[in-house]
């Protein structure tokens, strides 16, 4: 089996509540996402997607993600997509870093081995665990009241864990998480994730100020260092995120003690090949991780839903359905989410059919 041809298609997918806020003053109204269809020589076609989170999360962008693909997709032409790891090989050979590139063609790639093993990917990643997985819910950056109201309102969805977008001055973070934190219920989970917007001392000061709450801390700083410093200092379990890059990032930040939990991203890290190799490595270990992607639609979310559903569930500590998130649907047979949770596909690939007319004529077409 040969890759003959890569396309790739824009798609603007808007929020369905108008706006995401994080720290730093950061806000998405829509979503600029790329869809990648990879064709082969036997007629079948796998498909991935990538949504970075706006130019200023992470070293990505949207048309960054579509000029690469135009680059590096010549080079992929001819090669057999069902070798995962040759072809990641190839991929790195031909491209240094710029994960958020490879990503979505290694996704299409999985969709299309699953497709020839009659599998669904889930299956292929290592096996499915139980029936659905738990998710979060994030909650955009808003006045402690209104921040509470979304964290009730979301839990009456079925939602029992919450991701509160704080980063922003130290006392009006104080002030959403203890709003939050007395909506929360028996067994729901709060995470404050300052997405890197805290100094190290604002950091300091919000913890010890909410340290009679049952809160995790997600990623206060903007390095490893600075968040290595303030874990040190912190008596609530501690989550890193955007730091968590790679299988090295891991291995320091295990040997250092720098966290409880961490956030694995399939973009961030350059695909499911890359993602299940951190996956595996956090299970050996005994990390648990929060397994999701940049953004995304129906495509993210159905390759989120594999990687999450073949993970141990001792060692999940939350996903997410970003399809939820937006207003536009990419792709049929997408997982859903019931009551706060959510189940992969058990259909062969990744079990989704993406819908023409959404995605419209392709801006990249190499082959």
């Amino acid at each position: 089996m040969k890759i003959i041809r890569i396309s790739a298609y824009r798609v603007a997918l808007p929020l369905r509540e108008g706006s995401y806020r994080w720290s730093g003053g950061k806000a998405v109204e829509e979503f600029d996402s790329t869809v990648v269809r990879v064709l082969t020589d036997t007629g079948l076609a796998g498909h991935g997607e990538v949504c970075p989170l706006g130019p200023y999360y992470l070293p990505a962008y949207a048309e960054g993600a579509r000029t690469g693909i135009g680059v590096l997709a010549p080079k992929l032409i001819g090669a057999d997509p069902r070798e995962l790891a040759r072809l990641n090989r190839l991929m790195d050979r031909e491209m240094l870093g710029h994960p958020y590139v490879k990503s979505a063609i290694d996704m299409a790639c999985w969709d299309i081995l699953g497709q020839a093993a009659n599998l669904p990917v889930a299956s292929l990643l290592g096996g499915r665990y139980g029936e659905d997985f738990a998710l979060y819910r994030a909650i955009s950056q808003d006045s402690p009241a209104a921040m509470a109201a979304s964290v009730g309102a979301y839990r009456a969805e079925g939602y029992r864990k919450f991701q509160l977008k704080v980063g922003g001055r130290a006392d009006d973070d104080i002030a959403r998480i203890r709003a939050a934190a007395a909506m929360l219920q028996p067994g729901d989970v709060l995470v404050a994730d300052a997405n890197t917007g805290w100094l190290a001392h604002d950091a300091i000061r919000v913890i010890r100020a909410v340290e009679d709450l049952d809160v995790y801390i997600e990623q206060p700083c903007a390095s490893y260092e600075e968040c290595l410093s303030v874990r040190q200092r912190c008596p609530r379990p501690f989550v890193l995120d955007e730091v968590i890059d790679s299988l090295g990032a891991v291995i320091r930040g295990h040997a250092d003690g720098a966290m409880d939990v961490i956030n694995l991203k399939i973009a961030k890290v350059g695909g499911l090949t890359k993602a299940r190799q951190i996956r595996d490595l956090c299970v050996t270990l005994g990390i648990p991780m929060t397994i999701e992607d940049s953004w995304g639609g129906d495509i993210v979310t159905a390759a989120i839903a594999h990687l999450a559903h073949s993970t141990p569930p001792e060692l999940l500590f939350s996903s997410t359905d970003f399809n939820s998130y937006v207003t536009v649907s990419i792709a049929e047979g997408a997982p859903q989410r019931v009551n706060g949770r959510m189940a992969a596909s058990t259909a062969p690939g990744l079990g989704v059919k993406p819908r023409p007319e959404v995605l419209g004529k392709a801006v990249v077409e190499i082959g």
